[in-house]
């Protein structure tokens, strides 16, 4: 029986995702494809450095597309491949209870002593 370098299935999870915008960058890719400017808007405050970041090493991992229309000016689409798909599915849920609890984990980050979360429109 072959054996991975993975504790759990968690574990092997976190490697593809790791970091704090990617799972924002899935959750959104999941909806439509999208262009730079657009995603980078949906997210909010995340600087172009690590966005770029982000995308390519999810373009790596194969769980984005990058699609280079070869214009000028440039433009860039992105969205997830059948994989990316899946794991944005395997998100759905972590979603679904942040939604629910949004009220006790600002108070949780409020005893922390934490910074509020930006609103993103």
């Amino acid at each position: 029986m072959a054996t991975s370098g993975f504790i759990c299935g968690l574990d092997a999870a976190l490697v593809v995702i790791g970091g704090k915008w990617k799972p924002l960058i899935l959750f959104h890719l999941a909806h439509e494809a999208r262009r730079y400017g657009d995603l980078r808007r949906a997210i909010g405050n995340v600087s172009d450095k690590m966005l770029i970041q982000q995308l390519k090493e999810l373009e790596v991992d194969g769980i984005v597309d990058r699609l280079d229309f070869k214009e000028i000016p440039p433009k860039v689409e992105y969205s997830l491949t059948e994989f990316g798909q899946t794991l944005a599915e395997a998100l759905k849920p972590l979603c679904v209870w942040g939604t629910e609890h949004m009220i006790e984990v600002e108070k949780l980050m409020s005893r922390r002593g934490t910074p509020e979360v930006e609103k993103v429109a």
